[in-house]
């Protein structure tokens, strides 16, 4: 089996730049918001494939997603980010530890808002390992990262909060 990548995507793809775009112009609570709920839909259940032994995810994600919701401080949920790092650095299957990744990832969004767009990264790669096995070519890959992206970049299109009255206004670096 070939090595597997950590993440799908790239910064530069048009798509990942219309990501940045947009989030710019939304809160850090819709960010994180949005990023726990895509993420959630998308990884949860590949976690749950890959690892059924594996700890339960849900009850810290929902705990996040009520932070952000709520318009709660992140360190509300210090305790639950941590363990949702941990579970990922520990699960050994490559698409589960993916799937934890974007979790912990979009998480994090509540106390760093370019986690928004890292999540995605990794819940391209849980996804499309999932749907494609682990032996595809990496340009079969390349392919549906960015059909992943696509369908974010709709997502957050759809749930984006027209004038944001206090947006992240990140500084990407990429």
């Amino acid at each position: 089996m070939p090595k597997l990548r950590k993440m799908l995507g790239r910064a530069d793809m048009p798509v990942c730049l219309a990501l940045m775009r947009l989030l710019d112009t939304q809160s850090r609570r819709t960010v994180a918001g949005w990023a726990i709920r895509i993420t959630s839909e998308v990884c949860l259940p590949v976690y749950e494939a890959h690892s059924p032994e594996g700890p339960d995810l849900r009850a810290d994600v929902q705990d996040c997603a009520r932070c952000a919701a709520e318009g709660g401080r992140p360190a509300a949920v210090k305790p639950q980010l941590r363990a949702l790092a941990q579970i990922a650095r520990e699960e050994k299957d490559p698409v589960a530890q993916a799937a934890a990744r974007a979790i912990a990832t979009a998480c994090a969004a509540l106390q760093t808002p370019t986690g928004a767009l890292g999540c995605l990264f990794y819940a391209a790669a849980a996804e499309t390992y999932h749907t494609l096995g682990t032996s595809q070519p990496a340009a079969v890959y390349d392919q549906a990262a960015e059909k992943f992206f696509e369908r974010a970049l709709a997502d957050l299109q759809d749930h984006a909060v027209p004038d944001e009255p206090d947006p992240i206004r990140v500084n990407w670096n990429c």
